[in-house]
Order: C-alpha cells, then sequence, then structure tokens
C-alpha cells in the first residue's frame, strides 16, 4: 500500500487516507484551479479512503476535507512546501534520475559513521550545500552518514524531533529531489546514508494526526506528549502508517538504513512487537532491492532483546547505540559525576565496556535508583554503536558544549582512540573530527507562542543541574541556532587539522590492521590499573596481534607491561611531536615486565612484530 498522494504518471494521481471513524472525506484541489472530489471508504473496517484522479500534475497543492468542514493536510504528505500548516504538494516519485551504479551498501561491520544535522552542518543548511563536504568526509575514512531527522517539522530550524509529516522532507532543507540529490551523492563517494527517524512520539504543533483518527492512545504516561498507537483499537491502521513511512526512506530515497529514535519510548503490549514487525518488512524490502537495509535502535533499555533474532523472542535489529560507552568514557575523560555520570568514573566501568558493550547489566544503577539492563557479552560486537560524542550528549547541556571545549587537546585525541580501538562499530559527530569549538544547542523556531513558552520552561527546568555552569540560551533564538553552524576552515589550521588527520590515521588503522579490523569480543582482552588510571586493550586476528595503552590519568604514570611475550613494535602514539605531543616517553619497542612511563592522558598502540 501508497499512502498519501502517489503520482502514477500520465497526468494521474492516487490518493489514499486512514480516517476509520470519519463519516466523510474529501479530495480539495487547492492549485492550480479549486475542485471538490469525493472520497470512497473502501473498507468499513481497515478504514482507508481512496480517489483516483486523472488530469493532475506533480506541484498541484490539496487538502483533505474532513466531514464537509475542515480543509486539512495530507497526514502521509510527501512536501510541505509552505510548512506544517499548508497545503499538501504532489510529487512525481520518479521524476529524479539516480546516478548510482551497482549501489550495495556498505556493510554495518565496516561502518564508520558520521552523523549530522542537515540545517547547522553548512552555513546554507541545505542538503544541495552539504554535497560539496562529502569529498573530505571520504578522504577522512567515513564511509556512513547518519542524518538527524528531515521530515517536516514546524519553522525553519529545529533538531527534527518535532517533526509532525513523517513522509514530507523539510521543504527549507531542499525538500524531497534535495534528499534524494544528498543521497545520490553519498553513494557516488562510496558513503551509505543512515536517516534518524521517530516512531515515538510527533511534534505538538501541526500535528493533525489525531483529526484523522486514533492515532494516539492515553493507555500510557510517556515523557513527550501522548503514546502513538501500536496496541490500541485501531492500531492496525496506526502500525500500517509507521511501517509504510520506514519502506518509503527505504525504497523511494534509497537509504540505506534507518536510526529509530528512543525505542524505549514505543509503548505497547501485544503479541505482535511493531519492532520485530518492522524488521521483517525491512527484511523482505531488502530481498526485494538485493541489498542489505539496516536498522538501528537508540535504547534506554540496556536489553539486548531488542538484537536477537526473532526465533529467540528478539525483534532482529541489526545495531544499538551503546550509551554505557559514552557515560564511562566522559566520566573518565572529565571527572563530571552528576546525572547519570554519578554510576561511572572508574577505569572498571570503561574496561567492562569494552569487553561485553553494556555496564550495566542487572546491577543496581544509582541514578536510577533501581537494577538496570542485562548481559550483552554473547552479543557480536558489530551490534553496538560506540562513540565519544553525539548531538543528545553535547546539545543535553547548558553550554551545548563540545569536549573540544571541556577537555584539552591530548585527551581529545584520548578520547577518538578509544573509540576507534574498540570492537564495535565508532561514530563521530559533526565537527568532531577537527575538534569544532562550536556549542551544539537545542532550538526550535515554533509559531505558537504558548508552545515555545514552555519548550523554554522545559529547558530552564532541565539545565537546573548545571547551575552555575553556564548561561541559559533561548531555544526559540534565532542567534542561538547560527552559533551551531561548523566553522569548516578551522579544519585547515593547527590542532585542528592535526585532530583531523589524527581521526584520519586511526580510521585508516581500523581498515588495515586486521586485530582492530575484525570486529569479535572473544578476539579482546581488557584489564586496568585503578589507581594509575591506564587502560590495556589487546586484540588480535588470525596472527595479528595489537596493543593499546590508554592513560586517562592527568598525570605520568608508570607500569609494567604485562603483554605475551614478543617484540612488540609502536605504530601510533598520541604524544609524540608529530601529533603536537610534548613528546613520548614510550620506547618504539617494549616487551613483557618492561617498566614503561606513559605521558598525561595519552594513547599508544603496539603490534607485534
Amino acid at each position: 500500500m501508497k499512502l498519501g498522494a502517489y503520482y502514477t504518471g500520465n497526468e494521474t494521481c492516487e490518493f489514499t487516507v486512514w480516517a476509520p471513524l470519519l463519516k466523510e472525506v474529501a479530495l480539495k484541489i487547492i492549485t492550480p484551479e479549486e475542485r471538490l472530489i469525493p472520497m470512497k471508504k473502501e473498507d468499513e473496517i481497515e478504514g482507508f479512503w481512496k480517489a483516483t484522479v486523472q488530469g493532475i500534475k506533480p506541484g498541484t497543492q490539496y487538502y483533505y476535507q474532513l466531514e464537509a468542514n475542515k480543509n486539512l493536510p495530507d497526514p502521509a504528505s510527501y512536501y510541505q512546501p509552505e510548512g506544517v500548516h499548508g497545503p499538501s504538494q504532489i510529487i512525481d516519485p520518479n521524476s529524479y534520475e539516480w546516478k548510482e551504479q551497482n549501489w550495495a551498501g556498505v556493510p554495518i561491520q565496516e561502518m564508520i559513521i558520521y552523523e549530522l544535522h542537515i540545517g547547522t552542518f553548512t552555513k546554507e543548511g541545505t542538503f544541495e550545500a552539504a554535497i560539496p563536504h562529502l569529498k573530505n568526509l571520504k578522504e577522512l575514512g567515513i564511509n556512513a552518514i547518519e542524518i538527524m531527522p528531515v521530515a517536516q517539522f514546524p519553522g525553519n530550524r529545529n533538531w527534527g524531533y518535532d517533526g509532525v509529516f513523517p513522509y514530507a522532507v523539510q521543504n527549507t532543507y531542499g525538500g524531497p529531489d534535495g534528499l534524494k540529490k544528498f543521497v545520490d551523492a553519498c553513494h557516488q563517494h562510496g558513503i551509505s546514508v543512515i536517516l534518524d527517524v521517530v516512531y515515538n512520539h510527533l511534534g505538538p504543533e501541526g500535528n493533525y494526526l489525531p483529526e484523522y483518527g486514533p492515532y494516539f492512545t492515553n493507555k500510557y504516561r510517556p515523557i513527550w506528549g501522548e503514546a502513538l498507537n501500536f496496541d490500541d483499537h485501531y492500531s492496525d491502521g496506526v502500525r500500517e502508517y509507521f511501517l509504510e513511512n520506514a519502506l518509503y526512506w527505504l525504497r523511494d530515497f534509497h537509504i540505506d538504513g534507518l536510526r529509530l529514535d528512543a525505542i524505549q519510548a514505543i509503548f505497547e503490549v501485544g503479541a505482535r512487537p511493531f519492532l520485530q514487525e518492522l524488521s521483517d518488512h525491512v527484511a523482505i524490502l531488502g530481498e526485494e532491492l538485493g541489498r542489505k537495509l539496516y536498522l538501528i535502535a537508540e535504547s534506554d533499555l540496556n536489553d539486548v532483546k531488542i538484537l536477537r533474532p526473532k526465533e529467540l523472542g528478539g525483534f532482529g535489529l541489526d545495531a544499538q547505540w551503546c550509551d554505557d560507552f559514552h557515560h564511562a568514557l566522559h566520566a573518565l575523560l572529565t571527572g563530571e559525576n552528576d546525572r547519570y555520570y554519578q554510576d561511572y568514573g572508574k577505569c572498571e566501568h570503561l574496561e567492562k565496556s569494552f569487553r561485553e558493550s553494556f555496564v550495566f547489566t542487572g546491577q543496581y544503577a544509582p541514578h536510577r535508583h533501581r537494577k538496570h539492563g542485562n548481559a550483552s557479552k554473547d552479543q557480536p560486537a558489530q551490534q553496538f554503536v560506540v562513540f565519544a560524542q553525539t548531538h543528545d550528549q553535547i546539545g543535553n547541556r547548558i553550554n551545548g558544549d563540545r569536549l573540544s571545549t571541556t577537555i584539552n587537546f591530548e585527551a581529545l585525541k584520548l578520547a577518538a582512540g578509544a573509540v576507534f580501538i574498540s570492537p564495535f562499530l565508532p561514530f563521530i559527530f559533526m565537527g568532531e573530527e577537527y575538534g569544532e569549538p562550536a556549542p551544539f544547542y537545542y532550538f526550535i523556531s515554533h509559531s505558537d507562542a504558548q508552545l515555545i513558552e514552555m519548550v523554554r520552561q522545559d529547558k530552564k527546568e532541565e539545565f537546573k543541574h548545571f547551575e552555575g555552569r553556564g548561561e541559559y540560551q533561548d531555544p526559540q533564538g534565532e542567534e542561538t541556532f547560527n552559533k551551531c553552524k561548523l566553522n569548516w576552515q578551522l579544519k585547515q589550521q593547527g590542532k585542528h587539522k592535526t585532530l583531523w588527520e589524527w581521526h584520519q590515521k586511526l580510521i585508516e588503522m581500523r581498515r588495515t590492521i586486521p586485530a582492530i579490523k575484525k570486529l569479535d569480543k572473544n578476539s579482546l582482552d581488557v584489564w586496568s590499573l585503578e589507581e594509575e588510571k591506564i587502560i590495556f586493550l589487546r586484540r588480535w586476528a588470525d596472527n595479528n596481534q595489537i596493543f593499546a595503552i590508554m592513560n586517562f590519568n592527568q598525570n605520568e604514570s608508570h607500569f609494567t607491561a604485562q603483554i605475551p611475550t614478543g617484540k612488540w613494535q609502536k605504530i601510533l602514539d598520541s604524544s609524540e611531536e608529530k601529533w603536537l605531543g610534548s613528546g613520548s616517553r614510550l620506547p618504539e619497542t617494549i616487551e613483557s615486565g618492561k617498566q614503561l612511563t606513559i605521558k598525561p592522558q595519552s594513547f599508544a598502540v603496539y603490534q607485534l612484530s
């Protein structure tokens, strides 16, 4: 089924809308000339209204008229050229001529993921303006881009999680053709595209779905408005709406994978979990297209059920973000112990994450005041995405401050080393690769004064944790948004240039050194010296072995090398002068049992000769 206005060619368009409880639905054409066309309810049980209209062209704007008195945009609109309150517009899904050739996608185990926000990635804030930067990302070693949500949201600036038209590409970014052109360009550079989608809530402004049917339920009490109706009366139509939405992005826009936002906020109780059904549908589409399509979850649950195959009672998703790795790394780098960071801060936490992925696997979590998580050690390493920074971890701070303005240059190199030496999927947030200093604040551009004030008060309440540590920025202010735009010229200057080259080297090692390239928790040994704040990591594949040393101490540390016998040759050292360090204290070769000294907050890798 294709929801919305599906243009079939020859000036013919099929309109389909789900409105199971309405008695009358009509199609109101706005341009080029007004006309009203009654729609037919094809099945009383399923609740889909349809109309096939001839003599109609792409670019035509329309509303649906409900009960003969309400003119509203299409809930499955493919384009909202005048924003969330304006008419919907017909597009031709086949008008774009794809230039990609025999694109098969990047296997997930090889992905180096780069998250970006279209509105702040460039000065112009459009898909088209982002394309020239793909060459630099490819040179860096990036082969997968994760785009923050682009579904139509109110106004022209937003993180994207306030979207209210899940099928419509944001008009201010360049609309559907802009996204297709960007994806096409990515594929021509050998870069897969992952799109962030939100199936746990919709924003309040411009959300007309309740006018059409029971898209929401009051069975649950989520933190972001009403819960979407995945298991209550008439939920079949809601599930169909979001299942088809996922397929729409993957099929019509050639997207390679979806990042599913905050799945812990998808509420349902039933024998057919929505995420499991989504996984099945995506797998079938992948077989039809002849390439693997991926689903990556953001989850706060530490529950491997979402990763396990359906045969074992799981949802069958391909991977998930691993917040525990971030929290453990961040706490060691910064010493912060407020909010959820109070649950971390020791080397043993990051050591466990290197070994298993989750840190909390059923034990008591002080911040949560309860036991949390289940064991992840048996799940393949390629199922976990790890990072030192994300839009959330930066933007949910009062200063919107990145690590580049929180820790020193040596610690930045250490942070990157920890991410890329891990056996998991590495992920960086735009600008991280060169130490971008610009903040990434939370920003909106709503038109509802009451809603704007409510958002302001919510953020002020949230930021009480940071009292005395920064100045509150108005989310509605355009200047707040403008401060977040990247300063690309820095990439060629001083320490920024060196940090970019450092990331490039780490990515190169990950692709060329078998022990690092192989994502396998079972070919890994990790241990630490808690008092000295040093973590050691050994990984191997066939006859290749590496030994990494991570010093989180702000002072020089002395230790005894506890590694297998043999001659170990240094291949990378962040404290060397070539990386703008103060000079290394580590020798070029080491052997087990030798006393060694390592510079503060440094990262080194040896390879067995």
